[in-house]
């Protein structure tokens, strides 16, 4: 199912005042991937999860890189405004007000430029093994924005300082963060998912 070019899936939410969760996978992922996660993080909440664009070697992506680590700016810019440009559409076509990102890996990448290119596109966002996807030249005002961010600490991909960069910035633009830390590497673990669930419960609900 497309809109907006993305393939993606929706599954309306049984709870009409929840958020929507709006699922960006990781690398070699797709729109399937996280929604057995997102009934698990928020029942009843309605579920938004489009399929990333690019391939890496027939892996989908949302934008593309470099090398590990090492992404292509000019592409994760447009990409960035291509996916919140479908998710404001989304917004005014079912009349959702709130929508909490949750990504994993590249989805939370993806997610965090969104925070920071398109600031009022989400309300909050849940970003696990995430790292700073870019610095924008003038830091948005995230005041009203809360979010999760779950790092690994024995993650091969993504160390503690890039981890903490990433919590640092955010919190610089005004967010709310909350960071936890998960004894795992860069896969994620129940801990994250129970975690996560708490956070949303009570920020959210």
């Amino acid at each position: 199912m497309s809109k907006s070019g993305f393939v993606h899936v929706y599954v309306p939410g049984a709870t009409p005042d929840a958020p929507a969760l709006l699922l960006l996978h990781g690398t070699g992922g797709n729109e399937n991937d996280l929604v057995p996660l997102g009934q698990q993080l928020f029942p009843g909440a309605s579920l938004l999860s489009p399929r990333g664009k690019v391939s890496e070697q027939g892996m989908p992506r949302f934008f593309r890189r470099i090398a590990e680590g090492v992404f292509d700016l000019e592409d994760l810019i447009a990409r960035t405004h291509e996916l919140a440009d479908f998710v404001d559409e989304f917004k005014t076509d079912h009349e959702q007000s709130r929508i909490i990102a949750v990504g994993y890996s590249n989805g939370a990448n993806i997610a965090a430029g969104m925070l920071l290119l398109r600031p009022t596109t989400l309300a909050g966002a849940v970003l696990f093994r995430a790292m700073v996807p870019l610095v924008p030249e003038k830091l948005p005002d995230l005041r009203e924005i809360r979010v999760f961010l779950a790092s690994g600490g024995r993650d091969p991909l993504i160390g503690p300082q890039a981890a903490s960069d990433l919590r640092q910035l955010l919190e610089r633009c005004g967010a709310l963060v909350s960071h936890r830390w998960i004894e795992g590497g860069h896969q994620l673990t129940q801990e994250d998912l129970s975690a996560a669930r708490q956070w949303l419960a009570k920020e959210f609900r």
